[in-house]
């Protein structure tokens, strides 16, 4: 199924612009943009792939990750074929940057089968499921209509418009924050910082839960001036948001080793340092100090995790049992 995109403006010569992410890409007629699944077709914009789904499981909600949203449950998870940035490190970068074989999932099949015993909902992710905007908002409805959840896994490249709609729909981000330097983006992404700060400030401030999730890359991104940067900034915004700082491995362009343990966990120190409540870390075998979530306010274990299993401990509903205080968690029947 194809649809006609939304946030784009005629040009002269059948030519389009794409105004959905921040690279406003001009597309001849017959041609993509950056993302592959936007094309122009005889002078308007098509969303090529509505519907059309690489993968389709059920995951832990922990693996998206998010840490603090309805932990323990699972979510059926999918996304599109293609991606608008080219992080040079992509760990998915066969579904991201190349062709690869999809299904069709109309919305009201998607809802169907993501209404199962025990299932939240419904993850967009894997790749950047922002190109996907239309599928995304035209299968909300669905899900919501049967009590299920909406859930992105993004990289925070979009434009405001877009943005403030799908705030309106998503319940739960996790925002991919890559560095905290415009070279990175520009030169390793073929992106840019301020757009993805600007989302995940917005978001922050919305009623839509967010966490925020932070690649360190070995002499990268993984400087202690840069992570000072990233936790006062976060911290500036709500000290409470959720921080995953995730172990680098070789992918796709890269080869670096990956990323030392301790490297992680003396971003771990930084964080904590300049005030942030939750920081997690992933991608290795932890420690439990760096995976468990304790109670901001008396320490009592709320959440102990080992890989993805997850075990509730001092946690009634969103509050500490021990000393009645407010966890930071949404929780539900589902």
């Amino acid at each position: 199924m194809t649809r006609r995109a939304e946030y784009w403006t005629a040009l002269e010569d059948d030519r389009v612009v794409c105004e959905l992410c921040p690279h406003r890409c001009r597309i001849a007629p017959g041609d993509a943009g950056m993302c592959r699944i936007r094309v122009n077709r005889d002078g308007e914009l098509i969303a090529a792939a509505h519907g059309q789904a690489i993968g389709l499981s059920l995951d832990p909600i922990e693996k998206k990750p998010l840490y603090h949203f309805h932990p323990g449950k699972a979510i059926l998870s999918l996304g599109p074929n293609g991606c608008n940035l080219r992080c040079d490190y992509c760990q998915n970068w066969r579904s991201s940057q190349t062709a690869v074989p999809t299904r069709n999932l109309e919305p009201a099949e998607l809802a169907e089968t993501a209404d199962r015993p025990g299932n939240l909902g419904a993850a967009f992710t894997y790749t950047e499921p922002l190109i996907w905007f239309e599928y995304i908002k035209d299968c909300a409805g669905p899900l919501h209509q049967r009590d299920l959840q909406v859930v992105c896994v993004s990289n925070a490249f979009i434009e405001p418009e877009p943005l403030d709609e799908l705030l309106g729909f998503v319940d739960a981000f996790n925002f991919d924050l890559k560095s905290m330097r415009e070279g990175f983006y520009r030169l390793i992404c073929k992106g840019e910082l301020d757009p993805v700060l600007r989302t995940i400030e917005t978001a922050i401030a919305s009623p839509t839960h967010v966490e925020v999730t932070y690649l360190v890359i070995n002499s990268e991104n993984d400087g202690d001036d840069e992570l000072k940067r990233l936790a006062a900034w976060l911290a500036e915004r709500d000290p409470r948001t959720p921080l995953h700082l995730s172990r680098y491995f070789p992918a796709w362009r890269r080869e670096d080793p990956p990323t030392p343990a301790e490297r992680l966990e003396r971003a771990w120190e930084i964080a904590r340092t300049a005030g942030l409540e939750y920081v997690y870390l992933g991608n290795l075998n932890a420690d439990s100090r760096y995976t468990d979530t304790r109670c901001p306010e008396c320490g009592a274990v709320l959440v102990r995790r080992g890989g993805l299993r997850t075990t509730t401990a001092a946690l009634e509903g969103d509050r500490c049992s021990a000393c009645g205080t407010a966890a930071d968690f949404v929780t539900g029947s589902r």
